[in-house]
């Protein structure tokens, strides 16, 4: 309607990159509808965290969904498996590591589209990153263009209402450095946030596991102290293993923000 902001599903974790995808969503003047998955993960403190960011940016509405992925097995993040620790970074994009979870954005996505189709809305956020990541193939630039392309074949909005989906993933290409001082510009508060893959019994953040070791890299490479404390270290107090070394925090990242990749057709 005129004079009313337009709606978006946003994919919301809890995680840093969700996070900013959401600040990033409502900063564009989106009504956000943030989107939350409880599915079996070990890591279920992220729900909670979703809950923390949702009620800061004051979304319009918050969604949790309950579906129970650990079914379909195959995941140290939903079965008994041990999570990997300590990889080094250059080994995060060769292979698919033991926590990729089958099938889960295209579930995801599945589920941020029914909801878009039912608000009459046609922006769906996803906070994918294809650069400082962890070699999850749904998480590429070509799998979330064939996605858009599905969405747009499959919704009676689309098909008989000639409305055209759009895939948002304003993070694709970004580095996790650039990621974090996007957020802060828009006022993203990484306190609430959680990003570990195997939490402690309080959900303190392990620091050894993939998605820890990135965001400190992304931390200390913005020269940013992450606000967040590691099971056994002081806040912005680690070293991060990396391809050319240990990164500490201060030193320059080498790659320029760069603008939002949405998939148009």
């Amino acid at each position: 309607m005129p004079g009313f902001p337009r709606k978006a599903v946003v994919l919301l974790s809890g995680g840093l990159d969700s996070t900013t995808t959401l600040a990033i969503a409502q900063s564009d003047g989106f009504d956000v509808h943030a989107m939350t998955f409880r599915y079996g993960q070990r890591h279920a403190v992220e729900v909670e965290a979703a809950r923390r960011v949702a009620a800061h940016f004051g979304v319009s509405h918050h969604m949790v969904v309950d579906i129970d992925l650990r079914v379909f097995a195959g995941s140290a993040l939903t079965g008994d498996a041990d999570v990997p620790k300590n990889r080094r970074i250059e080994e995060m994009s060769r292979g698919i590591p033991a926590t990729y979870v089958p099938a889960r954005n295209t579930i995801f996505l599945s589920f941020a589209l029914a909801w878009a189709e039912a608000l009459t809305c046609v922006d769906i956020f996803i906070g994918v990153n294809a650069l400082d990541y962890s070699g999850y193939p749904d998480c590429r630039l070509e799998y979330i263009e064939a996605f858009q392309r599905l969405a747009n074949l499959a919704t009676k909005a689309s098909v008989e209402g000639g409305r055209h989906v759009v895939i948002h993933a304003p993070l694709i290409t970004l580095r996790k450095a650039d990621i974090i001082r996007r957020g802060l510009e828009l006022g993203v508060d990484y306190s609430l946030t959680s990003s570990c893959y195997d939490p402690g019994p309080r959900g303190e953040p392990c620091g050894l596991c993939d998605s820890c070791l990135l965001r400190e890299k992304g931390f200390a490479e913005a020269g940013i102290e992450d606000p967040i404390r590691y099971a056994g270290k002081a806040a912005g107090g680690a070293r991060v293993p990396c391809k050319m070394g240990v990164i500490r925090k201060g030193e320059p990242d080498s790659q320029s923000r760069q603008p939002e990749r949405m998939f148009s057709e």
